[in-house]
């Protein structure tokens, strides 16, 4: 069955359904999708995606999936999760995404509170998690896996378990009909189109309830900001579905004809890129941070005169970019860059993404020192932001307006201001329905005209750019009774390549201190350069030498803080700060209240007598 292009729309969508089927119509493209299989990419056109979206949703339908019945969706990235999404979406349905690293109980909630009878998956691994808490969802019946599963227990007689293939089969029972027209017809605006569930730092998530209009309307400001985004446009997907901020970068895609590649991994981002070569790209800031220390730990290992030359580049090009900002490039400033382009950051650029438009970054804050970096190579990063609540985004810079340190300005339509105490405030089509089954928590975020309380310490400058500082309940204070706002100076030590991870502590406390993670490579060579062979890992993060140096750099990298902020000692910690351990959330964000209380006696060496004997 043909699903090309059959009209050009004459009007803009109301609901992602009609943005969809305006897509499908609209473009015609051989390679809308693509996904990598047997070391190859395979391509899957507009036409053939429409059909295996026909399919799946006749298969919903004949599984008795309703108008307003909620479906989870646990799965890494790949095509059938769009597949889904979209299928569920034509049925009238509200998906309920679930992040691939949730545990089992954290699945077991998500279904319960959502009330979700059906529940698609993506393969072995995670349903072997959804059937060790089968017991635990009372209310699950059906199970759809991507991929074909070896049920190894029992599973209760309510539950059925099919592939998507089969899910498909049932589907081609049904009559084709006029397939886009019946799914332009399956929504409204003020329907439910999505409940997702946040991952939060604290606390059980909320279900929160995004309709079609709130996920269309962003979907719609934000393609009026990326006005040279279009069907020449290829872009990489790597970041999870089953986050807002991802999934409405899909919507833009599809609507605009971009051709989304899905990355094999996060692992395998890097050759993806090399291979993919796209134009346009959402990522966050800690994959931004390691692709800087990964340049700067090569030039460092290259040695000589290729380690000065690297340098000075990179140092220059942040210096061109802070200039430009400044609307004030030195003459010889400039003649140094062009030197510099011509013999380091154009090849750096060409190996990264010789065809990138832009990048876009979210999820997190990230350091205006990487920006600066990555703009001396040649390669912008525009910085957003928002939440899920907001659908998410809120503000946005753009190429045309893109202001380093800031989040950009608000989306059309969308109102946002400061409250006396510093937290932002928004107010639009974009802020969510409310809680799922939580009116009290609505309350306590919603004004009753409509602001939405974000969390979020700010400020707007004279030019309407919002500058995010701190998250409200991220803020703590000492005993001394001065408030410390961590994460600027988080951001400030990531940006050494000797540092990977850097969390500040301190709450209660006589003086802000540091969890570090640092670079195992350098850790290494500090140890060579003191003959320190025999040591374990372990224990070279507590040798004075070791430690002396990393104090240094914290030193050197926080020399514009007042002396209450200024980090007085700190810790080496030996592994990353991972999602599987619990210490972040999907989006990266650390879990503030975790990692004090398994960090415990790390953050106590800090503060012990004998370390502020050490650092007096």
């Amino acid at each position: 069955m043909a699903y090309g292009v059959t009209s050009t729309a004459t009007r803009l969508p109301t609901t992602l359904c009609e943005a969809y089927v305006a897509a499908i119509r609209t473009h015609a493209k051989e390679d809308a999708f693509a996904y990598k299989h047997a070391g190859q990419w395979v391509k899957v056109s507009h036409t053939a995606f429409a059909e295996r979206v026909r399919r799946i949703r006749s298969g919903f339908l004949s599984l008795g999936v309703q108008r307003g019945d909620r479906v989870g969706l646990l799965s890494e990235n790949r095509l059938e999760w769009t597949i889904t999404d979209v299928a569920l979406l034509s049925c009238g349905a509200v998906d309920v995404p679930i992040y691939a690293t949730s545990t089992a109980a954290q699945i077991a909630y998500i279904i319960n509170d959502s009330g979700a009878a059906l529940l698609v998956l993506s393969n072995q691994r995670q349903f072997d998690k959804v059937a060790a808490a089968i017991g635990e969802m009372p209310e699950l019946k059906f199970i759809i896996t991507f991929d074909p599963v070896t049920v190894t227990g029992p599973l209760p007689a309510r539950v059925k378990v099919l592939t998507f293939d089969e899910l498909a089969q049932l589907g081609d029972r049904g009559a084709a009909g006029d397939f886009l027209d019946d799914m332009a017809r399956a929504a409204t605006p003020d329907d439910l189109a999505t409940l997702i569930y946040t991952s939060g730092t604290t606390g059980d998530p909320k279900g929160v309830m995004l309709t079609h209009d709130n996920l269309t309307f962003n979907l719609l400001a934000n393609i009026e900001r990326l006005t040279d985004l279009g069907p020449d446009d290829v872009a990489l997907s790597y970041l999870p579905l089953s986050h807002v901020y991802e999934r409405t970068v899909m919507n833009v895609f599809v609507y605009a004809g971009v051709s989304v590649y899905f990355a094999e991994s996060i692992e395998a981002v890097a050759q993806n890129l090399v291979e993919v070569q796209p134009t346009v790209m959402t990522s966050v800031p800690r994959i931004f941070e390691k692709i800087l220390a990964k340049i700067e730990d090569e030039g460092r290992k290259a040695g000589g005169l290729k380690t000065k030359l690297l340098t000075w580049a990179l140092q220059t090009g942040r210096e061109y970019s802070r200039a430009q900002c400044r609307g004030e490039v030195p003459p010889l400033l400039s003649l140094q860059y062009d030197i510099a382009r011509a013999l380091v950051l154009s090849k750096i650029k060409n190996k990264i993404a010789p065809r990138v438009k832009f990048f876009s970054s979210g999820g997190a804050a990230l350091a205006e020192d990487i920006l600066h970096a990555f703009s001396g190579m040649g390669l912008t990063i525009l910085q957003g932001y928002g939440l899920t609540e907001t659908s998410p985004v809120i503000t946005a810079n753009t190429k045309h307006e893109n202001r380093p340190g800031t989040v950009g300005k608000p989306l059309r339509g969308v109102e946002i201001k400061i409250a006396p105490d510093g937290e932002i405030l928004t107010r639009g089509r974009h802020v969510m329905r409310g809680y799922y089954n939580k009116p009290d928590k609505t309350a306590e975020v919603i004004t009753p005209d409509g602001w939405f309380h974000t969390g979020d310490i700010g400020e707007i400058d004279a030019d309407g750019f919002l500058r995010i500082t701190d998250r409200k309940k991220d803020l703590f204070k000492t005993s001394g009774g001065k408030y410390i706002a961590p994460q600027p100076i988080e951001n400030a030590l990531v940006t050494s390549p000797h540092i990977v991870q850097a969390v500040v502590v301190g709450n209660g406390r006589k003086f802000p201190g540091a969890l570090i993670v640092p670079a195992a490579s350098t850790v290494q060579e500090l140890a060579r350069e003191a003959g320190l062979t025999t040591t374990s890992y372990r224990e070279l993060l507590k040798h004075p030498a070791i430690l002396a140096f990393y104090r240094q750099e914290v030193e050197r990298l926080t020399p514009h803080l007042a002396q209450w902020e200024k980090i007085k000692n700190i810790a080496l910690l030996e592994n990353e700060l991972t999602i599987e351990n619990g210490e972040l959330t999907p989006t990266l964000k650390v879990k503030r209240r975790v990692v004090d209380e398994k960090y415990r006696a790390e953050i106590d060496s800090i503060y012990s007598e004998n370390a502020a004997a050490a650092t007096s």
